[in-house]
């Protein structure tokens, strides 16, 4: 294992696509906010994590990592395990995510919020988890209370339109969905990305409470008019530190211990723990 300890926090953010290019919290003016420790690897058992970031907000210490921990070599879900297997040493118990999303809805525009309250997986990545001791009920699968956070502060930072319920369906990507497959979708989902799953089960696999923020930042194939590459990245750069602002907000009202929610209850210990703790054993 790697010598350099891995650091207590209650706090983690997992960064997506709107927080990239903003170097988050580091450009950010925010007077109670330090970085404390930066460029930090930690060993675990699904190889070498990510680089992740030590920062506080007020007294709060809060640990992030850029765009869920994908990069080259790794694959997404050795790296979700990675990022989260370090988040369960460190003790994390609140988590939020944020990302650019696509339009399934019709209703939606490019540079709306969703805060969604459900998820629906189309994904193949199923069987993702740390080590599969605990039954974990997917019911209010996004913390209600930190979702009610997330809202007050997106509401608090922007002008536009926020959505405060939704469901999110996840693909595997990298590629962006077909017109046939967002139409399947339709009426099912509101918007579409490929990060929400599997950090929702291992969230609840680590007892901490997980909530997301995403912007709209394309239209669904075959939704509306052809969407431009130019746009989502106009998106990227010039909303990130609204994002961030919004995020480090968010942190600020939430306690850690203080939880009024089902998040930790929902999570089981397995009927089956004789056949892991036998499995365990023999390996």
């Amino acid at each position: 294992m790697s010598e350099i300890k891995i650091p207590k926090a209650d706090y983690a953010v997992v960064g997506g696509s709107g927080t990239l290019s903003s170097n988050f919290p580091a450009n950010l003016p925010d007077e109670d906010v330090e970085i404390l420790a930066d460029n930090l690897h930690f060993e675990t058992p699904y190889g070498m994590s990510p680089a992740i970031r030590l920062f506080r907000v007020g007294q709060k210490r809060v640990l992030t990592v850029k765009m869920h921990g994908w990069r080259s070599g790794v694959t997404r879900a050795d790296a979700s395990r990675q990022v989260f297997w370090t988040f369960r040493e460190a003790g994390v118990k609140r988590i939020i995510s944020e990302g650019g999303v696509g339009t399934v809805n019709k209703l939606l525009d490019l540079r709306d919020f969703i805060i969604p309250d459900d998820y629906l997986d189309l994904s193949v990545r199923k069987d993702v988890m740390l080590d599969g001791r605990y039954l974990l009920i997917m019911r209010d699968a996004l913390c209600p209370e930190m979702r009610q956070a997330l809202i007050a502060a997106t509401k608090k930072r922007f002008a536009g339109r926020v959505f405060t319920r939704g469901t999110y369906a996840v693909t595997d990507g990298r590629h962006f969905e077909s017109p046939a497959e967002v139409a399947m979708m339709n009426g099912h989902a509101d918007i579409v990305g490929q990060s929400i799953a599997p950090e929702v089960y291992l969230a609840r696999e680590i007892g901490a409470c997980y909530a997301g923020l995403y912007f709209t930042v394309n239209y669904g194939e075959g939704i509306r008019e052809k969407w431009s590459h130019q746009d989502m990245a106009d998106i990227f750069y010039d909303d990130a530190p609204m994002i961030g602002e919004i995020i480090l907000e968010t942190i600020r009202n939430v306690d850690a211990d203080d939880r009024h929610c089902e998040c930790l209850d929902l999570r089981k210990e397995t009927l089956l723990k004789d056949v892991y703790n036998e499995v365990s054993a023999k390996g």
